[in-house]
């Protein structure tokens, strides 16, 4: 199938396999070149020859290890020298399941350099372009613990929690410039994530994990109706219009020039 509509190009990260392969799957189907980013070539090329020949789009590949600061700079150099991207899919990152106190520090400082500077900078790097332009689209991919940390390991919480605030606070940013901001939060997904995090998916009850394709066609839909925040398998959205209502109820005493009476200690 040769899709004839051009979207510009999408650049997806973390793309050789699971969450990040099926969305450079679906985006080529809806018109966009890709670029694609991630440490294995051998699994980029193959995927770009099946989308190719699937789509008749044209795909570059860029292997790179996200989680070194030279890499970093390279495709961040490439996200403000082409002016054909007009979407970054944010979905390079690494997981753990094991407790804080049973994980090593400087794995978690790695985890913290991919799942969180890394998506910053190419953040930063895209989204001038993309007001300057007055169009563009933001994935950020985060994960169901931004709102429930206390499920895997709280390294892991803690850097999808700042990918969650990090979105809401870019789209509150660029509202009303033409740029569309997005943070999808999977629950357990059919992937080798699990591998990598010491918590094999089968180990998991499977009515919880949902297969890769259903979640990113599910994240997709919700881009599509103009969600910031997506969460798949959320049954009925008004639960986290709640949980939003409720948060924004505290703001007018978050910060007050006198504590709060319960304390004992006003002057």
């Amino acid at each position: 199938m040769t899709t004839h509509i051009h979207a510009g190009t999408a650049v997806i990260t973390g793309a050789s396999s699971g969450i990040g392969a099926i969305y450079a799957d679906r985006l080529a189907r809806r018109g966009h070149d890709l670029i694609l980013v991630a440490r294995n070539r051998s699994r980029l090329e193959a995927l770009a020859r099946r989308i190719t020949d699937d789509t008749g789009r044209s795909v570059e590949i860029v292997t790179a290890d996200l989680g070194q600061a030279a890499d970093v700079r390279r495709i961040e150099d490439l996200l403000r020298s082409d002016a054909s991207i007009t979407t970054l899919v944010n979905n390079a990152g690494i997981g753990a399941a094991a407790p804080l106190l049973a994980s090593e520090v400087d794995k978690m400082q790695a985890m913290i350099e991919l799942n969180v500077t890394a998506l910053t900078r190419l953040t930063y790097a895209v989204a001038p372009a993309f007001v300057a332009r007055g169009e563009g689209t933001i994935i950020n991919i985060a994960s169901v613990v931004a709102v429930a940390p206390e499920i895997l390991n709280g390294v892991y919480g803690g850097s999808k929690a700042f990918v969650l605030a990090f979105t809401q606070s870019l789209q509150h940013e660029l509202a009303g410039k033409g740029v569309r901001v997005q943070a999808v939060l999977p629950g357990a997904t059919r992937t080798e994530f699990w591998d990598t995090a010491g918590q094999p998916v089968e180990n998991l009850p499977q009515g919880i994990v949902m297969s890769g394709d259903d979640l990113v066609d599910a994240a997709l839909a919700g881009l599509d109706l103009g969600e910031v925040i997506t969460v798949p398998s959320l049954p009925d959205d008004a639960d986290w219009k709640a949980f939003e209502a409720a948060r924004a109820a505290l703001g007018p005493n978050l910060s007050r020039d006198q504590p709060a009476a319960r304390y004992g200690v006003a002057r």
